[in-house]
């Protein structure tokens, strides 16, 4: 019998319902989250985050079994996704605020992080000189093509102010010996905010300490095409003041082109590049007031 079946037996749910990695089980007793263990120590996570007075996280039922953890069913109000947007970043930016301190970093590293974003922006810098150059040498120019030539200056002139931008950086960061660093969730999404009477952060297999922009830029990613994500960024400044460096950092992270993968199907090939371009535009239109005079 697996843990599963056991946690069943024991809990004698009358409904259960899978939903991605969870099985949720309604019970008499109560409603429970059943989700298998990863590497990461929820428990320990969860004890360090109290000890920092971060509480916005579901109670952790059962961790006796040896892959499965047990943990207590919130259900989550209806809210629009921009008023959720909202509330997420309340919650994240006092997570970040709650974790924060300052750890020694040496010039080594600093460097290390200098030439990997450098290497970075040198290859993609290479791969669309190539990308366009065969786009151009094609007699027969498609769609989706045709709509990365025509926008491809844009593309450039992010690489432009990234090498600018980088060295900027690294200039600010480069006598100090120290970074800041926080917990963070590395996997927030919208979906991974539950709402109720208290707010909720779920699915913390992923955290890591590490610089909080991280959070910031993958929540980003995952929600610029459905909603401006200006004043959420304004209001997470705003309750986590960021030093210059890391706002740098930041919109570094959040330009970083990535490559384009391409398909046969010629609309998907469409979709794809219109979806990059819209990054494109829209995180030079998120980034462009932290730079006007």
């Amino acid at each position: 019998m697996n843990s599963i079946e056991l946690l069943s037996k024991i809990y004698k749910p009358y409904k259960v319902t899978i939903k991605n990695s969870c099985r949720i089980l309604n019970c008499t007793s109560g409603n429970y989250v059943i989700k298998e263990k990863k590497e990461k120590n929820i428990k320990d996570l969860y004890q360090y985050l109290s000890s920092r007075s971060f509480l916005y996280f579901p109670k952790l039922i059962s961790d006796n079994r040896e892959n499965i953890n047990v943990f207590e069913y919130v259900e989550d109000l209806s809210l629009d996704d921009e008023q959720k947007l909202y509330d997420l970043i309340n919650v994240v930016s006092l997570l970040h605020s709650k974790t924060s301190y300052y750890k020694e970093i040496t010039n080594d590293k600093l460097k290390t992080i200098y030439e990997n974003l450098m290497g970075r922006v040198s290859f993609m810098e290479e791969y669309f000189n190539n990308l366009i150059f065969e786009m151009e040498d094609n007699v027969f120019v498609s769609p989706s093509h045709n709509l990365l030539l025509v926008n491809s200056t844009k593309i450039f002139e992010s690489i432009v102010f990234l090498k600018k931008e980088i060295d900027e950086w690294y200039k600010l960061s480069v006598d100090k010996n120290k970074m800041r660093v926080s917990l963070v969730h590395n996997n927030l999404s919208l979906e991974h905010y539950i709402k109720n009477k208290d707010d909720y952060l779920i699915s913390w297999d992923n955290y890591v300490i590490d610089t909080p922009i991280l959070d910031i830029v993958k929540l980003y990613k995952r929600t610029y095409l459905k909603m401006d994500f200006s004043e959420p960024l304004k209001l997470y400044m705003e309750k986590f003041p960021l030093n210059e460096e890391e706002k740098k950092l930041l919109f570094i992270m959040l330009v970083l082109p990535e490559e384009i993968n391409f398909s046969e199907s010629e609309l998907k090939n469409v979709y794809t590049v219109r979806k990059y371009l819209d990054y494109v535009f829209k995180t030079e239109n998120l980034i462009r007031p932290y730079y006007s005079v």
